[in-house]
């Protein structure tokens, strides 16, 4: 079954890589995948979907991290920042929790990418579904989603 993130992918003719593996867990969607796929946890990002009033913020962090939300709303230059609700994230997305992927979302929305993803050849992201990743260079995604890049995780002092 094709998803629509990658329909979004191949529209726009990024090269990209499947990960398949069983999802036997209803949180920590990232870190399962992580362990379930052998990958370090570091190169394994998860979508979190913010929102400020009615705008939407799609952002992408490596699964081991924490958000921070005050850097994210520093960065796009708003006041505050809360986590959307998931009925909420799986309307604006059109995906499922555990299989929200940054691409081929039904509403467009700011994406924000992790910096720490630079350091990657390639990164991976939900593919559109609990059990499926894509592999994708982080390039690919900066320019295809149009997100700005900064840094968006929580460090310890």
């Amino acid at each position: 079954m094709i998803t629509p993130a990658q329909n979004f992918l191949k529209k726009q003719k990024i090269t990209y890589k499947t990960y398949e593996y069983k999802c036997t867990v209803d949180h920590d969607f990232g870190k399962f995948a992580a362990t379930a796929l052998n990958i370090k946890e570091d190169k394994v990002f998860k979508t979190i979907i913010l929102h400020h009033d009615k705008t939407y913020v799609t952002c992408v962090v490596p699964v081991n991290a924490m958000i921070s939300l005050k850097n994210v709303a520093r960065l796009i230059k708003v006041k505050d920042l809360e986590m959307t609700d998931q009925p909420t994230a799986s309307r604006i997305t059109g995906y499922v929790i555990g299989g929200i992927s940054p691409f081929g979302q039904k509403r467009k929305t700011l994406t924000v990418l992790s910096e720490t993803a630079l350091k990657f050849d390639e990164i991976l992201v939900s593919g559109g579904r609990r059990g499926f990743s894509v592999g994708v260079n982080p390039q690919d995604l900066i320019k295809s989603l149009n997100a700005v890049v900064g840094d968006i995780i929580e460090h310890k002092e």
